[in-house]
């Protein structure tokens, strides 16, 4: 899924947990997330002379092996130009930027065109932000599909990040940052503790 970038860029555990173990939750994040993207996951065209506007367009590529759905993509004549919904904060934005230009590289094989930048839209501040989709990162989105894919193959799911990224994180139940963390913790400390035994 195109979305799956998004997960993986904020914590590979999370992108793991959802995408591997098939594991999920909600919470109030993820709800109002989800209230932000009613009106568009309804799917509606509209038309202007100069701006024809398609939400929760289905969208694939062969090449990369994605599919998903663009929350908006407004076509300016020919040119499609991609819009997420996101209902986080504007630094939240770096993550969404992966997904949206794997979105821009779907719509690029579906229509044949050039899709040279679109929207990350933040619903808390009505705020639309322009990304560039500049050659850096395609590059970067195209490695990470890579690398997404290999953990998917492998089955392993990545140490936990328990960092603040953890705060706000539906899985946190799932995940047990803190309790994985710990455990490692201590087994780095038996072992200088063993290590250190052994020297005397």
């Amino acid at each position: 899924m195109v979305s799956a970038l998004e997960h993986y860029s904020y914590c590979p555990r999370q992108f793991a947990l959802i995408h591997v173990e098939q594991s999920y939750d909600e919470n109030i994040f993820t709800l109002r997330g989800s209230a932000d993207h009613e009106r568009v996951d309804e799917g509606y065209s509209t038309a202007s002379p100069d701006i024809r506007v398609e939400s929760s367009l289905p969208i694939w590529s062969e090449r990369l092996g994605l599919i998903g759905k663009a929350d908006i993509v407004e076509f300016h004549g020919d040119t499609p130009y991609p819009i997420e919904y996101k209902h986080g904060p504007r630094k939240m934005g770096v993550h969404a930027e992966m997904q949206l230009c794997a979105q821009a590289m779907c719509l690029e094989e579906m229509f044949g065109c050039c899709v040279p930048k679109g929207s990350v839209y933040h619903c808390s501040s009505h705020h639309r932000r322009e990304v560039v989709f500049s050659e850096e990162l395609r590059t970067r989105a195209e490695s990470m599909l890579v690398t997404m894919r290999a953990v998917l193959e492998s089955g392993d799911v990545p140490e936990p990040v328990n960092d603040a990224r953890c705060t706000n994180c539906s899985l946190i139940d799932l995940c047990l940052p803190q309790a994985v963390g710990k455990r490692r913790r201590l087994s780095h400390i038996g072992k200088a503790l063993f290590e250190a035994n052994e020297e005397e």
